[in-house]
């Protein structure tokens, strides 16, 4: 077991030299994610420092090459977002938040469920490619044994 950590260590580290040489950078780490969960109404109810805003749901994830989320990192919570600009969130405090809810009668459990590909897609890609790598160095095992089997006779 701990030859096939180290063999697949060795293959992960020299496939990231590899793509690095050559440009093509292999990026990870964690990172935030906000996504619009509810609009409102264009309204003057609805402007904060003169921009319309909407409701967004923001988390934090590891991830692989932005597309391959691993694991999130802290659950998501509800914040205003500008509208068509997700880079520029506001936090409310709890019982505003709350308020709002209740006045646009939205559920906030609801509104905070992440996706199945956020919480477990990257989890079962990743376990595919483990699985993929174990089963290549199973499957050249068994022919380097029937190569040797077929030489001693």
């Amino acid at each position: 077991m701990k030859r096939i950590l180290l063999i697949l260590s060795v293959l992960c580290l020299s496939l990231t030299s590899l793509y690095a040489k050559r440009g093509i950078p292999i990026q990870f780490g964690t990172q935030e994610k906000l996504e619009i969960v509810h609009e409102f109404p264009e309204t003057e109810d609805y402007t904060l420092e003169g921009a319309h805003v909407d409701l967004a749901s923001l988390h934090e994830e590891f991830s692989i090459m932005w597309i391959l989320p691993l694991w999130v990192t802290s659950e998501p919570k509800l914040v205003l977002v500008k509208n068509k600009n997700t880079e520029e969130y506001w936090e409310l405090d709890e019982k505003v938040m709350d308020n709002l809810l209740k006045e646009e009668e939205l559920d906030k459990e609801e509104l905070l469920t992440l996706g199945f590909y956020t919480r477990y897609g990257g989890k079962i890609i990743l376990g595919l490619f483990i699985a993929l790598g174990i089963w290549g160095l199973i499957s050249d095992k068994k022919e380097e044994k029937e190569e040797a089997e077929i030489s001693e006779a």
